[in-house]
């Protein structure tokens, strides 16, 4: 065997290895977060050296692929200017350098015929994670030590995957039949079961909020992306049948389902005792952070305070203050302030443009479209309440759903990947 071939045979096998990587990182994410960092670092370490260089090019010359590693670049060049020492900068650099993998993710995932595997690991992985959701509220109840209904993470993340997964099912079973992978599944007389079965689950994954305690703006993104769906399937009719499905269905909840009830009134009272008397709740540190985030984006608007000031900044503007406008934070809870305090405006524009960028990839009619825009969608609206692309968890379940998808996406748009036709009767 020539030296020639046994090269492309090791680069193959290694390109085949990083896609199943992926689908490792796929399954952990619902899970560990130690597994997911290991996952990472392994798949990186395969997926290097089966990259060319015009393959990343192409990414990087594109909007969706080359926007990300703008708002990096920004975040490296902000460093310079940071009041704070060095070791700040590293780690406020550290919530940018994920953005990287976007176009690494598209440069793998347009080449590669797997785009499907880690989507499928990810949401069976997430289905396991529901399951013991509802056998914690179920046959545990008071006895569960941890977070009511949750197993590992959070309220918040698990709150994303379920919303993701739950109209990404729905999604699927509607549009399928222009999806990948959707006739390799569905076939024959009972071509009809598959979807409703997958959209039976994805109503059970909706359904877990709520009866299950779960994060407000998980509660409050149901009905707008619920209003996507709409327009999605029907246009404008689509949008009037939305509203009126979220109204009856809200109606009903609120009267079936305490826990989520309870959830809305506690919200409604945090908001009141914070405005009543500065209390130190979860309602009133957002708003509170929220308004010391626009005086300090106010004292350096253009080019921010640099990379890594966040703490810093927060500390001076609190001093002296009491009750909860007196707490400093290293998180704003607003991914446009947490970027536009260490860059400015310009780089909360750049950050604006990735996101629309990204809303652009997934225009189409297809299912992997769909997915795509449910992911952007989310992590947008989310990022208004949280800093969702610096959070480990959160950041990399944008990073790898926008990878993954927008890859798939692409190849997709090129021809290369075939819808295969659905046997008749």
């Amino acid at each position: 065997m020539s030296a020639a071939s046994i090269a492309h045979f090791d680069r193959t096998f290694l390109a085949r290895l990083a896609d199943w990587l992926a689908f490792a990182v796929a399954v952990s994410l619902p899970w560990s977060t130690t597994a997911v960092g290991i996952t990472i670092a392994a798949w990186l370490i395969v997926l290097l050296p089966t990259l060319d260089a015009a393959a990343v090019r192409r990414e990087l010359v594109t909007a969706a692929g080359g926007l990300p590693v703008v708002l990096w670049s920004l975040g490296l060049i902000g460093m310079l200017w940071a009041n704070v020492d060095w070791h700040d900068r590293f780690a406020g650099l550290g919530g940018f350098n994920r953005l990287l993998v976007i176009p690494l993710l598209l440069a793998q995932f347009r080449r590669s015929e797997s785009g499907r595997w880690p989507l499928c690991g990810f949401f069976l992985s997430s289905i396991a994670l529901l399951i013991a959701s509802y056998a914690i509220v179920l046959l545990l109840g008071d006895d569960w030590h941890g977070v009511y209904g949750v197993p590992v993470h959070d309220t918040i993340f698990q709150g994303a995957i379920f919303l993701i997964c739950g109209f990404g099912a729905l999604g699927y079973a509607t549009l399928g039949h222009v999806g990948v992978g959707y006739a390799a599944l569905a076939h024959g007389k009972r071509a009809w079961a598959w979807p409703i079965a997958v959209g039976a689950i994805g109503a059970l994954f909706l359904i877990n909020f709520a009866f299950v305690i779960t994060s407000r703006i998980a509660i409050v993104l149901a009905p707008i992306v619920l209003l996507l769906f709409g327009w999605r399937l029907f246009r404008w009719k689509g949008i009037l049948a939305a509203i009126l499905l979220s109204l009856i269905l809200g109606g009903a909840v609120w009267f079936s389902a305490p826990v989520l009830r309870g959830r809305i009134e506690a919200s409604i009272t945090e908001m009141q005792e914070y405005r009543a008397a500065d209390k130190a709740t979860s309602i009133g540190e957002h708003a509170a952070f929220l308004k010391e985030s626009w005086m300090i984006i106010a004292s350096a608007p253009i080019i921010g305070h640099g990379t890594g000031s966040i703490a810093e900044e927060f500390r001076r503007i609190t001093a002296g203050n009491t009750g909860v406008s007196a707490e400093a934070t290293v998180n704003p809870h607003n991914q446009t302030f947490a970027v536009a305090i260490q860059l400015g405006v310009v780089g909360a524009i750049a950050l604006w443009a990735m996101w629309i960028a990204h809303l652009a990839l997934f225009r189409g009619e297809s299912v992997v479209a769909w997915l795509g825009l449910v992911v952007v969608v989310e992590n947008i609206f989310s990022s208004t309440v949280h800093s969702h692309l610096f959070d480990f968890n959160s950041g990399w379940l944008y990073v790898f759903g926008i990878g993954v998808l927008g890859g798939t996406m692409l190849r997709e748009r090129e021809g290369d990947l075939k819808k295969p036709p659905i046997a008749s009767a």
